[in-house]
């Protein structure tokens, strides 16, 4: 499964479809790294917050695994007036939870990675399993061992193709793009993201 770069992916599209965050993510990263002419990847936490907001938002939108891995209750239960015997096996939405308007009541279906600004907002929504609201990695004992590769797989080439290029969409405008998500195991967009890139920042 190619969650990273399905996520990567979801980002990008996230940019291009907002041209203010785009922008504001653009100029961070120049702003850290234009001088040395390339990230450097132990510099991306402290130095791009706002595109940590961005991931976390891109994740919230489109988590890489819309479904997380499946499981059994232990004992009979009840849920929501729901008996739940059992055995049962459980699916958790986690597509579902990131789009919730109890839990995300500013605008759920638009892209503003501003609602994590702050300390209070980021610490109520801590994606490492934590705060249930949001779980792209799962919740427990059993949630995904390789958070932090996952992450790195996602800011570096992500801060690489903000720093290093413009992206101009290849038909059609931004506002056009086509944001349709095709689900199986993973989340991918249904349709191929076709960009154009154009040098910026000359490659080292």
């Amino acid at each position: 499964m190619e969650t990273s770069s399905t996520a990567l992916e979801w980002a990008v599209a996230e940019l291009i479809k907002n041209p203010r965050v785009m922008k504001k993510a653009t100029a961070e990263v120049r702003r850290a790294f234009e001088a040395g002419g390339t990230v450097v990847e132990q510099a991306i936490g402290e130095q791009l917050p706002y595109l940590s907001l961005v991931i976390r938002e891109t994740l919230r939108l489109h988590p890489p695994l819309p479904l997380l891995l499946p499981r059994e209750c232990r004992e009979a239960c009840q849920v929501l007036g729901y008996d739940v015997p059992r055995g049962t096996q459980v699916l958790v939405n986690a597509w579902t939870l990131g789009r919730d308007e109890r839990y995300w009541p500013d605008a759920p279906e638009e892209f503003r990675p501003e609602r994590f600004e702050g300390a209070a907002a980021a610490a109520a929504t801590d994606f490492r399993g934590a705060d249930l609201e949001l779980l792209p990695f799962g919740a427990g004992r059993r949630m995904c061992p390789g958070i932090a590769f996952g992450l790195a797989n996602v800011e570096l080439p992500l801060a690489s193709l903000l720093l290093h290029f413009r992206w101009d969409v290849v038909s059609g405008s931004a506002e056009e793009l086509d944001m349709t998500e095709a689900f199986g195991i993973t989340a991918r967009r249904k349709a191929n993201l076709l960009l154009r890139p154009v040098l910026c920042v000359p490659l080292p």
